[in-house]
């Protein structure tokens, strides 16, 4: 997938997300969705490059980073606690689950009566597989 491509994949599965809102607060060049005012995914270029950049849990920003040569460390971020995904081999249903994994993290540290769902039972109420996000697009 290409660069464009994972952005609009990571940007659709964000403005599908309860109470996610895309903004600027970094100017033109940086598109941050948030949930809440916390942000969970920021869409910038590296290089001339589109990547987005996710939050996840550190041991698996490790794993993942491992696993896939398009996962680094979060640009511009806390590189324990943030990815950045670049154009390559990620399928689009990954980049899906990586987006709405972050949202979920983030979701988890506000206050328990302004959560816009619940994170342990948001992915079984969408259909979801519950799988880890380390597992990667199947083969």
């Amino acid at each position: 997938m290409d660069g464009t491509a994972l952005q609009q994949v990571a940007r659709a599965q964000a403005e599908e997300l309860p109470a996610a809102k895309m903004t600027l607060p970094f100017g033109p060049d940086y598109d941050v969705a948030k949930v809440l005012g916390k942000m969970f995914l920021l869409l910038t270029e590296v290089k001339g490059t589109p990547v987005a950049v996710v939050k996840a849990e550190p041991r698996d920003a490790e794993a993942l980073r491992g696993a896939h040569p398009e996962i680094t460390p979060g640009y511009h971020m806390n590189k324990r606690h943030w990815i950045t995904l670049s154009p390559g081999g990620l399928e689009a249903e990954f980049v899906r689950e990586l987006v709405t994994d972050s949202y979920l993290l983030v979701v988890e540290t506000l206050p328990r009566a302004r959560r816009p769902v619940d994170p342990q039972t948001f992915l079984a109420a969408e259909g979801g597989t519950g799988t880890s996000s380390t597992d990667g697009p199947a083969t």
